[in-house]
């Protein structure tokens, strides 16, 4: 039960993608046979955004594509920030059981240092920070993204996460680019599933809205992690150009990422690697 009640209570751990490397773009037909499970068959190429829309659009109407990495040319790699928020986390801040789920500390060391980060914000956190989100749409070295607007699975067996129905999932996602349109700054269409959860019935239930799923590469198990250490040697182990680093901004869960960045900075520094926008990174900015 106690166990159970953490899950719920903060964000999700997220699964080491089965296709780590792989771009997987939408097929033109019907969903094809899943490679691994909750994973669509893969296609390789780059990811591509039509001129003149914001990056990560797609056409509406086709499956997304789900992209891990971007080129493996070049020297950059992204930095992305998961800011979750159920309403376990919300009940713990209205109880006092938890200060915060939005760490400052990281969004001051990438002010200070000007280095480039993609947060992906769920609606129901944005809602609850306003002021903070503000201030990463007011930093053009910041792009905003979409990660549900409650934080539900969409998937069964998606780490104890309460799940979302199927009926609901296009809505709750819309929603939240709406909600995160409000704040302008760099806004893209890019989204990214709680715990990285997906099947061919979730990735369908977004295909009206013309977004790309990113999941990434390099997860760096920041969620309850007690040292910065290990989140240091997970984020640097299997980084290499054109990586998609996955981390959290969500304080109380994850409060070992502000320790742990000044070192990942560090180490893609000395491994000839620059952060930049995920759009950037993924060739379409």
């Amino acid at each position: 039960m106690i166990a159970a009640a953490a899950l719920l209570a903060g964000p999700a751990p997220l699964r080491t993608p089965a296709n780590a490397g792989i771009l997987r773009l939408p097929d033109a037909g019907p969903a094809a046979t899943p490679t691994a499970p909750g994973r669509p068959a893969t296609q390789p190429g780059p990811a591509r955004t039509p001129a003149g829309t914001v990056p990560g659009a797609t056409p509406p109407g086709t499956r997304p594509p789900v992209v891990d990495h971007g080129p493996r040319t070049g020297n950059k790699v992204a930095l992305t920030f998961d800011a979750d928020m159920t309403d376990a986390m919300r009940y713990q801040l209205r109880s006092g059981a938890v200060r915060s789920y939005a760490n400052l500390k990281i969004i001051d060391l990438l002010e200070r240092e000007q280095v480039p980060a993609t947060f992906f914000l769920t609606g129901k956190w944005v809602e609850q920070y306003p002021a903070v989100t503000r201030r990463l749409a007011a930093n053009p070295r910041f792009e905003l993204a979409n990660h549900t607007y409650g934080h539900l699975a969409f998937t069964p067996d998606c780490y104890g996460l309460p799940r979302i129905a199927e009926r609901e999932m296009t809505a709750d996602v819309a929603r939240t680019f709406d909600v995160v349109a409000a704040y302008g700054g760099r806004q893209t269409r890019y989204f990214r599933f709680p715990g990285l959860c997906h099947d061919r019935k979730a990735l369908a239930a977004l295909a009206p809205l013309g977004l790309t799923v990113v999941d990434g590469d390099v997860v760096s198990g920041d969620p309850f992690a007690k040292s910065w250490r290990p989140v240091v040697r997970a984020a640097l182990d299997g980084v290499r150009p054109g990586s998609v680093i996955v981390l959290h901004v969500t304080e109380a869960n994850a409060p070992m990422t502000d320790e742990a960045l000044p070192h990942i900075l560090a180490g893609l520094a000395e491994r000839g690697l620059e952060p930049a926008p995920l759009s950037e990174v993924l060739g379409a900015g």
